[in-house]
């Protein structure tokens, strides 16, 4: 008699990097169709947005 398989339970940390994962291919998949017909090379900018530095100072 064989074993029956296992199935593995994804972790929480495994499961984040797999959404992550995820999210990026669809960014470059979007970038890809963005660049028809390959005029263009694919730009993707995989960091993360960074906060708004002060806005200029209000005049008196």
């Amino acid at each position: 008699m064989t074993k029956p398989a296992t199935q593995k339970h994804q972790t929480p940390a495994s499961s984040e990097q797999q959404r992550k994962d995820e999210l990026i291919e669809r960014e470059l998949d979007e970038a890809l169709k963005e660049t028809f017909p390959a005029s263009d090379p694919v730009a993707v900018d995989t960091h993360a947005p960074r906060k708004p530095g002060p806005g200029p100072k209000p005049s008196k």
